[in-house]
């Protein structure tokens, strides 16, 4: 299924995946969810929101036991990040299928929209705005680099942003959600290594709280040639101190910060910018050291970035993980997650959630060398069976 996926949404100059929310390449990913839950006897649904579902015996009593994760991509992103767990799930469906398995529960499989937040700015733009936890105003003003609002970009697939917002109904139908991901960098885990070391497989106990802020630097737009040194107001003299001053002081706090993306005005090799804009992310195991992170870059700057999003640390359902550990253990590794996922919103509003990471051996992530371990792979489609198989209360049909 990754295969099938392999030429939506390819930039032939980096080899990696545009695969943006809202985008033709959106749109085709989108229909490959529909044909291929079709193919597999379930019911697809797109709810107010822009999320996917594919139910598995929706009509059955009891909230839902749900898996998945989505297909969208940061610019020039690896071929695993989200689609790897669409992937699995609908093979582990059909393995269970295979076997006359019969869920006890309604089972779906979801691909929420916006997970990577890389065309609008904001991440999890899909589940957020389901939980609630995303005004819907703010998210149909959200504008990409061309201008184009969200609300407008919604639009141009077919669907009204009118109704976007909290889905209290889908919220309460939901009982557990499990997302299975590749392994994204190597943090410490419980048996000493970094990452999951030899382990093909490893649960995830939490989600490192984490921010993106926004710095506005203006300066004076004038001529390169004829604007003499001393009375040039240089934007991109600030914010190269703001790009050094964050690097310097995730290296003082232990914090990881980066500035990935930066917007210059007007951005004409023989003009002085008029205004300059670079955007923070920053991530720590607390919220006190990213806090001090972005404290300390104001401090040594004179430059106030202003907070665009916020997640606090997210911890996972104990019991749900220890059940996965028993179910697909014994004694996986467990560690923490340095980025942002849609089980964590979850997680955040209420629902138990638990996160089934498969081995990237690079650790390399949002970057076309991202990788998943095939061996590891087919492990975690098992594992994933296993645990809707038992989380479903499944029994076997005569």
């Amino acid at each position: 299924m990754i295969d099938e996926l392999a030429q939506v949404g390819r930039n032939p100059s980096t080899g990696g995946y545009d695969r943006l929310a809202w985008t033709a390449a959106d749109v085709e990913l989108r229909a490959w969810f529909t044909q291929t839950a079709h193919a597999r006897g379930l019911e697809v649904e797109t709810d107010r929101n822009g999320n996917l579902w594919a139910w598995w015996h929706a009509e059955l009593p009891g909230t839902a036991l749900v898996v998945g994760s989505h297909l969208d991509s940061v610019p020039s992103g690896g071929a695993y990040d989200g689609p790897l767990g669409i992937a699995s799930a609908f093979a582990a469906i059909a393995r269970l299928q295979d076997a006359a398995v019969l869920p006890g529960r309604p089972v779906a499989v979801v691909a929420f929209a916006d997970e990577e937040g890389a065309r609008f700015g904001v991440a999890c733009a899909g589940s957020r705005l389901m939980t609630g936890a995303l005004d819907p105003d703010r998210a149909r003003a959200l504008r990409d680099v061309d201008g184009i609002t969200l609300a407008e970009a919604f639009a141009a697939t077919g669907r009204d942003a009118v109704h976007l917002g909290a889905d209290d109904a889908r919220m309460r139908r939901i009982g557990e959600f499990v997302e299975l991901h590749v392994e994204q960098g190597h943090l410490p885990s419980s048996t000493g290594d970094d990452g999951l070391g030899a382990a093909p497989l490893g649960l995830a106990t939490s989600i490192w709280p984490h921010g993106r802020w926004r710095v506005d630097i203006r300066g004076q737009q004038n001529h390169a040639g004829t604007t003499r040194l001393a009375d040039r107001e240089d934007p991109m003299i600030g914010l190269a101190r703001v790009i050094i001053a964050v690097r310097e002081a995730a290296g003082r706090e232990r914090a990881l910060a980066t500035v990935g993306r930066v917007q210059v005005h007007p951005g004409a090799v023989n003009a002085i910018p008029g205004a300059a804009t670079a955007w923070i992310d920053a991530r720590a195991g607390e919220e006190n050291t990213v806090r001090r992170v972005l404290a300390d870059v104001a401090r040594t700057t004179g430059f106030v970035a202003t907070e665009e999003s916020w997640t606090p640390e997210t911890r996972f359902d104990e019991d749900l993980t220890a059940a996965l550990n028993d179910a697909v253990g014994p004694d996986l590794p467990l560690l923490p997650s340095g980025a942002g996922h849609d089980a964590g919103v979850l997680a955040l509003a209420g629902i138990p959630t638990a996160m089934i990471l498969v081995r990237n051996p690079s650790g390399v992530s949002h970057a076309p060398e991202e990788y998943a371990d095939e061996d590891a792979s087919v492990l975690g489609v098992e594992a994933l069976a296993e645990v809707i198989r038992l989380r479903s209360r499944a029994r076997v049909l005569a």
